[in-house]
């Protein structure tokens, strides 16, 4: 089977098998495959037929749509296996939504092996470096990008370099870095500089770049939504609603569900909702004005530190996905994130702040009226709770400077005696 790399704005066709993250012209670049071999060769039986697979590469959630994604040969191939996450209902959620618990699914790609889904892209980013022949893989990140890319490239035998903002990662997310034995940079700056320096370091220094400007990370996370539909028995809910930061999800969703209409896998497209923090929010402003205008954020704040991104590499790719989709965009403040992430954790699922900005845009634009209560659908929930264990912690502790907690459920401290235990049982029951 074959694939070349196209740019999304010149048409300008390039070879895969050669090092290249953009266009000659600067544009992005698309992994294009042949849809008519493409035909030839996948069915729904043959997707169905590997689910349950211990067969190597099938086992992957993401590697078992291996025509789709990645076509190449399986000596190359790394994985962990990643993939395989649940989807989940749930009526706490649902309730607190205001939709129907029928009509409401979560796909936790915090399932994964490092926690995030940032596993399906690494998976494909790092066997495309095995492949290359590259040595050293590198990456900026506010966290989950770090951890996924030096676990792969500890277990495909390659050299990892993060480079990260200083100061402005969740430790959760640094420890993983540290731990798989990632070489780590420390910018001083934010996530913008770290990004810059990286492109330009792995240009000079032949450093093989696995941020989401590499086309074939977005093949991998294109899985999300292939294994999603599969899970629904490839019936297309009417919504699809994803976190905001560097764009490499929306953009692959678009791509994801384009392909499977091309194929025949299903007959419309659902619409994509890109939910962003509200101190982190380019695409949100942009969409405002119709995208007539782009209007990066030059100092980023949100808690959710995995969205905290102002200047995204793949802004024109989700700007596409929107409209292909007839998406929207929503903003959702601080309060907003932190109160549905208490819903979340407390449903007995749990996920990192920037995952549960799905649910608070979902709760914003069912009470704006955009979404109705007996549409069907589907939060992509992108991150571990234990991803950010100080946001959950200070959360209940009411330790958030200027947040309004609404579902703190703070530890009681009471004497060492059994009197003092059964007066705090009586007050809890």
């Amino acid at each position: 089977m074959s694939m070349i790399l196209k740019c999304i704005e010149c048409s300008k066709e390039y070879s895969f098998n050669k090092i290249r993250y953009e266009c000659d012209c600067g544009g992005l670049l698309d992994v294009v495959h042949d849809i008519e071999q493409v035909k030839e060769v996948v069915s729904k039986d043959l997707f169905d037929k590997r689910l349950g697979s211990r067969a190597f590469p099938y086992f992957s959630g993401v590697w078992r749509y291996k025509e789709l994604i990645l076509p190449i040969d399986n000596k190359y191939i790394i994985t962990r296996p990643e993939g395989n996450t649940n989807l989940y209902n749930s009526k706490k959620v649902a309730d607190y939504a205001c939709i129907k618990v029928k009509n409401l699914f979560l796909k936790h790609e915090g399932e994964n092996p490092t926690g995030s889904f940032k596993d399906r892209g690494m998976t494909t980013g790092t066997t495309m470096a095995k492949l290359l022949n590259s040595k050293i893989v590198a990456c900026a990140s506010t966290g989950n990008t770090s951890a996924s890319m030096a676990a792969f490239a500890s277990v495909g035998n390659l050299k990892a370099i993060v480079f990260i903002p200083e100061g402005k990662i969740a430790f959760g997310k640094l420890s993983q870095a540290l731990a798989y034995g990632a070489s780590t940079i420390q910018i001083k700056g934010n996530f913008d500089d770290a990004m810059a320096l990286v492109k330009d370091a792995s240009l000079e220094l032949n450093l093989y770049l696995l941020n989401s400007v590499n086309p074939f990370r977005l093949e991998g996370q294109k899985s999300i939504i292939i294994e999603m539909l599969h899970q629904l028995n490839w019936e297309v809910p009417d919504w699809i609603i994803v976190p905001g930061g560097n764009l490499g999800n929306s953009s692959a969703f678009g791509k994801a569900l384009n392909e499977l209409r091309e194929i025949d896998f299903i007959d419309h497209l659902p619409r994509i909702a890109v939910i962003q923090a509200e101190g982190a929010n380019p695409l949100y402003l942009s969409y405002l004005n119709e995208f007539e205008r782009y209007i990066p954020v030059k100092n980023p704040e949100t808690i959710a530190t995995a969205i905290k991104i102002g200047n995204p590499v793949n802004y024109k790719k989700a700007v596409r996905a929107i409209r292909w989709t007839n998406g929207i965009v929503e903003q959702v403040s601080e309060d907003e994130i932190m109160n549905a992430k208490a819903i979340v954790d407390g449903a007995g699922i749990g996920a990192e702040p920037a995952s549960c900005s799905t649910i608070a845009g979902l709760k914003k634009l069912i009470t704006k009226g955009i979404i109705k209560e007996d549409e069907k659908v589907c939060c992509i929930l992108t991150g571990n709770l234990l991803k950010d264990p100080d946001a959950t912690v200070n959360y209940h502790m009411k330790k958030l400077d200027g947040f309004d907690i609404k579902f703190a459920n703070e530890p009681i401290t009471c004497d060492a005696d059994l009197d003092s235990v059964k007066k705090v049982l009586k007050r809890i029951l």
